[in-house]
């Protein structure tokens, strides 16, 4: 196997299922998917791990159908967090820096974040994600790249994302158990944008809304800047609770019938569909129609698509500066209820299209791959490749310095590729993550 053909995986941890996913770049820069794997995740409640034991379990399971289908070994793994607990706030900062004759470098950057970082959070809450959204320099403001300006002052606003660090850490000491290397840590909505958006939908303002089984996620993006992002804890399941209760059936049929004949539009029912479910052991069988059967999960899809929508109008959908061009883009399991789309369009008055993870992958990947379901852990293979690319970055730089004293044209050009792939926060979340469980044991 070639080096530069290194293999990626993705592993989401979701409340439903636990997805392993394991991809490589061909030769077009598209990602190709070797193998999937995904087993009931059992130890998950609202994205957040309830149950370790469950958990590794099912982590081992998903890792192992997908080695069996790639034929390959997975060692590391890049992992998703969502979750309840994840809440996100705006926040602006500033350096001031001792010599305003050299212009401004990627360290006063780094020092500007570094600074964000050290906020005080609620206890137990520490801060995952710092993305700046735009430079001031010197009083001059909407710089988006302000690296060679001159000046004295540097500020900046950030978008800053916060988490729980126990579940964090829950879940790194999972992967780990489950005899697997933590390579990275992303925001799930965050994952999910990269699988489904184009660049001009980023460009032109989009909400994503990935419903999950146990969680809503969002992310807007505008001017190609991640502006806002939450995690609101209901999702599929919850529709799934609500039809058990309100027709007496045991869960498993209850999500039978919200995939086979579920609508999120009562109006679309006759009065007289009717559904027959077997009975219990015995019982008659239980007659539903599928008008009630709507009614149920119009009322709960209506209530998460609300909540969705305050979060939008808490971003500021509303003022002409911030417009959502490309409106709402659905994707998740969740996205995938009939009529889903026309019922957001009504309540939002944006525009909405389902979101398929096939705007990165290769051409002949398979129809179950591209599916919403699955967006989440394309998004992880994404980032696992993009991860490793600037690793690769990061060696030849290493290698030149060490071969050259003069500055050749290649040091230059590696530099600019550095440039271009800042190391993230996660990254050092990660490292955080890692240290910790390297001393814990």
């Amino acid at each position: 196997m070639m080096e530069n053909n290194k293999i990626s995986v993705g592993l989401d941890i979701g409340t439903t299922k636990i997805v392993a996913m394991i991809g490589r770049k061909n030769e077009y820069g598209k990602v190709e998917i070797l193998g999937i794997g995904k087993s009931k995740s059992l130890g998950v409640h609202r994205g957040v791990v309830n149950n370790i034991t469950q958990t590794i379990q099912s982590i081992q399971q998903a890792v192992q159908e997908a080695e069996a289908a790639a034929n390959e070994k997975i060692e590391g793994v890049t992992v998703g967090i969502a979750g309840q607990h994840i809440r996100s706030l705006q926040h602006s900062d500033y350096i001031t820096r001792s010599n305003s004759d050299q212009v401004i470098d990627e360290e006063d950057i780094e020092r500007l974040i570094n600074q964000v970082h050290k906020l005080v959070m609620l206890p137990g809450e520490e801060i995952i994600h710092v993305l700046p959204q735009e430079y001031k320099v010197d009083g001059q403001a909407e710089i988006k790249e302000p690296i060679g300006m001159y000046g004295g002052r540097l500020e900046a606003n950030f978008h800053v994302v916060v988490g729980q660090v126990s579940s964090i850490r829950n879940i790194g000491r999972c992967v780990k158990s489950a005899g697997l290397q933590l390579e990275g840590i992303t925001l799930e909505p965050l994952a999910s944008a990269n699988a489904v958006l184009s660049q001009e939908e980023k460009e032109a303002g989009v909400a994503l809304i990935d419903i999950g089984g146990g969680t809503t996620d969002l992310a807007i993006f505008r001017d190609g800047i991640i502006r806002h992002t939450a995690v609101i804890p209901f999702g599929g399941n919850v529709i799934t609770e609500d039809i058990k209760e309100g027709c007496s059936i045991i869960e498993k049929q209850a999500e039978l019938l919200k995939i086979k004949f579920g609508s999120a539009w009562p109006g679309e029912n006759k009065d007289n569909e009717i559904v027959s479910i077997p009975g219990l052991r015995g019982r008659e069988p239980k007659e539903i129609t599928l008008k009630n059967l709507s009614k149920i999960i119009h009322a709960r899809v209506v209530e998460i698509i609300e909540q969705v929508y305050l979060e939008i109008k808490n971003y500021g959908h509303e003022d002409r500066k911030k417009t959502l061009i490309a409106g709402i883009v659905l994707t998740g399991g969740g996205s995938q209820l009939k009529h889903l789309k026309q019922l957001v369009e009504y309540i939002t008055g944006m525009d909405t299209r389902i979101g398929f993870p096939n705007e990165h992958l290769a051409g002949d990947s398979d129809e179950d791959i591209a599916s919403p379901l699955f967006a989440t852990a394309v998004g992880l293979v994404m980032d696992d490749l993009k991860r490793q690319h600037r690793k690769k970055i990061e060696e030849k730089e290493e290698e030149l310095l060490q071969q050259s004293e003069d500055v050749s044209e290649e040091t230059i050009q590696v530099a600019e590729a550095r440039a271009s792939e800042r190391k993230s926060f996660l990254d050092k979340l990660t490292e955080r993550v890692k240290d910790f469980l390297d001393n814990a044991e």
